[in-house]
């Protein structure tokens, strides 16, 4: 699939390149109607850095990329490169403490900070400390108003952009009120930048999933495969940092949120997020279908005496559907994997173990042949009654899941 983003260049008053800012394009069309900023963001930031590679969309020259209160707040930063990235918060993010101690934080690591579309209010007097550079709105501003924001700033350390210019006259006026970059028409449109997704996010879920079933699950290999997919970073911290843990500070990079999930925690995330990309391009049905099955089987195991492992049993149900989101003979997936035997076998259909009938009993229960399924049970010894309740459960845990 073709992937799309803009770029429109930052010049200083000798028309020398100084930068570009991205901009989020979803196709050909050279404008952006969604309403949707953290996702945008996410998007410029996984085409330029994954998709079509930084190097062929900047040259070498700095990346303004746009930054919510919510990607702020993220630390998707901690997979940026403070040397490639200028950190430009738009306008309707407060500065609040929190948000102003942020920011200190990135500058310690070493980014710009800007301010988009600045409009001078004294609540800005602690962010304009820590400030590199403040872009003035020409289209939204008078001339007054353009020369004004730079004497009420007044700040040797930070440098003005004039932004949307869009006539020589404006350029001109900008450059007598001492504005030092240019951005607008008047110099060039955005121009569009494709490239095509490429399919390395898939390989490295494949290297994810063998290396959690290697048996010596080493952090730092699992820590370095996150950090080469951004929305896979994104989506952990987000997840660490959410209300289903309860820390006592922010988590701050990859490797503390490994290591607070723990060796169990981490598997069955990365199972889940690898699975849902994987059938990004597949029919929604066999993710949620696949999602359903493992939480089931996981439920029934927890039930069953003396039975199946909960953690192996919901694997079973998750790589149940595998192949048909891969395109590629199960049993090849199963040889690239190590597994415990038991659970290939169970895939395979090879044994009668407590596996292959918990598997069966899924399959059953989904086809509606209850004799099977009260067989089955019996042979678990497994009270069937137990069994609507925990598929409805596993529906709703398959169905809360999709919208990560």
């Amino acid at each position: 699939m073709d992937v799309f983003l803009a770029r429109q260049p930052i010049l200083n008053k000798y028309n020398k390149l100084f930068g570009y800012e991205l901009l989020f394009r979803d196709s050909e069309k050279n404008s952006f109607q969604g309403e949707d900023g953290d996702k945008a963001t996410i998007d410029v930031i996984k085409n330029s850095f994954i998709n079509i590679g930084i190097d062929k969309v900047t040259g070498g020259k700095k990346a303004f990329i746009n930054f919510t209160k919510n990607i702020l707040q993220s630390d998707i930063f901690m997979v940026l490169s403070p040397e490639t990235v200028v950190i430009e918060i738009l306008e309707d993010v407060d500065p609040t403490e929190e948000i102003v101690d942020l920011c200190k934080k990135l500058k310690k690591l070493g980014y710009l900070i800007a301010l988009d579309d600045f409009v001078y209010s004294s609540k800005y007097k602690n962010l304009l400390e820590i400030t590199d550079i403040i872009k003035v709105d020409f289209k939204i501003t008078t001339g007054y108003d353009r020369r004004e924001v730079i004497e009420h700033v007044n700040l040797p350390h930070i440098k003005f952009i004039a932004e949307k210019v869009e006539t020589l006259e404006e350029f001109n006026e900008a450059v007598s009120y001492g504005y030092s970059y240019f951005q607008g028409y008047y110099f060039s449109r955005p121009l569009i930048v494709t490239g095509k997704r490429i399919s390395e996010n898939k390989i490295i879920y494949m290297k994810l999933l063998q290396e959690i079933n290697s048996g010596s699950f080493n952090i730092e290999i699992i820590e370095d495969l996150i950090k080469r997919d951004v929305s896979l970073s994104f989506k952990l911290l987000k997840l660490i940092n959410s209300a289903n843990y309860v820390f006592r500070s922010e988590i701050k990079s990859i490797r503390q949120a490994l290591s607070l999930l723990g060796e169990k925690e981490i598997k069955m995330w990365l199972y889940l997020i690898v699975f849902k990309t994987l059938g990004e391009d597949k029919p929604e049905n066999i993710i949620i279908e696949s999602l359903t099955r493992a939480k089931f089987a996981e439920l029934i195991a927890q039930k069953v005496i003396g039975g199946p492992v909960s953690f192996n049993a919901y694997l079973i149900g998750m790589l149940s559907m595998v192949d048909r989101l891969m395109d590629i003979p199960l049993d090849e997936i199963l040889h690239q994997l190590l597994l415990p035997i038991e659970v290939k076998d169970a895939l395979n259909g090879v044994k009668n173990n407590s596996y292959t009938k918990l598997l069966h009993l899924i399959v059953k229960y989904e086809e509606g042949q209850w004799d099977e399924v009260s067989k089955i049970s019996k042979q678990l010894n497994l009270d069937e009654k137990f069994l609507p309740n925990a598929y409805c459960e596993a529906i709703l845990y398959a169905n809360e899941q999709m919208p990560v």
